[in-house]
């Protein structure tokens, strides 16, 4: 077989046997004690992701009155920040920030946050395999425990039809004089989506993981 159809068997394998393993894997987390945590908090299952922004344009089609022309500003410039994200997809609650990196540093505060936020839950966060979501790289809260996906598995995370979205509604065709600019926006597209928990549970609230939650 051809290298590249291994890899795509091997994907499938891993996409399959991520959807299969979910409940039991939230079962075994819901049961273990939680340091310093009440046995009797809720458990909330969230999905973590991180995207990256910048002043590159992102050129698509669009609608005007004839007989003009749209005509749109365009720029290369190498310049980004980043959008952390937790989706709980059960109520469409998000939990996001705007960072300037993607490491463990970053990672460290945003996990942090999660914990405040959530202070009197339980959270599993199920994130992907990336350096800087390893346990080694960091120091989990009691209250927050990581659940790694399934390599070769981005379509297993609803947290990417958030990027999508983002993307798509308030990113396309806009052009930004400074990367303050960029985070600017960005921050009000996410707490817009963080304000709109109907729309966010719409796109994340998939079936495989609804019906994989703990009762």
């Amino acid at each position: 077989m051809h290298p590249t159809g291994c890899i795509r068997k091997a994907a499938r394998q891993h996409k399959s046997a991520g959807k299969k393993r979910l409940p039991r894997k939230l079962a075994e987390l819901q049961a273990r004690p939680w340091r310093g945590v009440p046995a009797h908090a809720p458990l909330r299952v969230m999905f973590q992701d991180e995207a990256r922004f910048g002043r590159i344009v992102d050129m698509r089609r669009c609608w005007c009155p004839r007989p003009l022309r749209p005509v749109c500003r365009a720029i290369v410039s190498r310049q980004y920040t980043y959008a952390y994200a937790a989706v709980s997809v059960d109520d469409g609650r998000l939990d996001t920030l705007v960072l300037p990196h993607v490491n463990a540093e970053c990672m460290q505060l945003f996990v942090d946050e999660l914990s405040r936020r959530h202070r009197s839950e339980r959270v599993v966060l199920v994130l992907d395999g990336a350096g800087w979501h390893h346990q080694a790289a960091l120091q989990w809260p009691p209250n927050v425990r990581p659940l790694q996906l399934p390599p070769y598995s981005p379509e297993l995370n609803p947290v990417e039809h958030l990027w999508d979205e983002l993307r798509e509604k308030h990113f396309h065709n806009r052009f930004f004089d400074t990367l303050e600019e960029v985070e600017e926006h960005l921050a009000d597209a996410l707490a817009g989506l963080e304000r709109d928990a109907q729309r966010v549970q719409s796109i994340t609230a998939w079936p495989w993981i609804v019906d994989s939650l703990p009762n």
